[in-house]
């Protein structure tokens, strides 16, 4: 007699490693907007990019992707910058033991600033005023304090972008003052406090 077994659907892995199963966002206000859409390959083919506040459907991987593609030689490379992220994952996940989403989450979440100022002109005479961030602006700012910090840190060193990314997360996502994106954040409200 012969058995069958029913197929169950299988799990989808970034990378066919990595799960995003029970990784949540903390900070209430990005819940909306940072995506955890399981997938394998974080590639949208820009589906997003003609209608307004649609990124905020696009994987948070795949936005860490394209924050690394900034003009100069990685400019629309995307293969290579999957690559990059890939092993910036492998090496975060040897370095800490956990999933590299929940570390990019956290570091994501802990280098978004809340308060940021915006000039406003009264008589001639240029004032810095306080205000509250957008959700999805403060996601932006995040990535791209992480990837810039990333990027520079790697220029004149032996060191690789997948390793300066790595441990660019990891130091963002245990919130220590060392990296790039948490120190942006603190100027920024420093900045931002001082002219309420």
């Amino acid at each position: 007699m012969s058995q069958t077994t029913v197929n169950q659907p299988q799990e989808i892995k970034l990378f066919q490693k990595w799960s995003f199963k029970e990784i949540t966002v903390k900070d209430i206000g990005l819940q909306r907007y940072l995506n955890l859409t399981p997938m394998v390959t974080p590639h949208s083919m820009g589906r997003h990019e003609h209608q307004r506040f649609r990124k905020a459907k696009v994987n948070i991987v795949e936005r860490l992707i394209n924050g690394l593609m900034r003009s100069g030689k990685n400019a629309g490379k995307k293969a290579k910058a999957t690559n990059f992220v890939k092993e910036a994952f492998e090496i975060i996940n040897i370095k800490t033991g956990r999933n590299p989403i929940e570390v990019l989450v956290q570091a994501v979440e802990n280098c978004s600033p809340c308060e940021d100022t915006t000039r406003i002109s009264y008589g001639g005479v240029v004032y810095h005023l306080s205000v509250d961030v957008a959700p999805q602006r403060r996601i932006d700012l995040a990535l791209r304090h992480i990837t810039e910090g990333a990027r520079a840190s790697s220029i004149n060193n032996p060191r690789s972008i997948q390793e300066t990314l790595a441990d660019e997360l990891i130091l963002a996502a245990n919130k220590d003052i060392k990296s790039a994106g948490v120190a942006k954040r603190n100027e920024i409200e420093r900045v931002a406090q001082s002219s309420r």
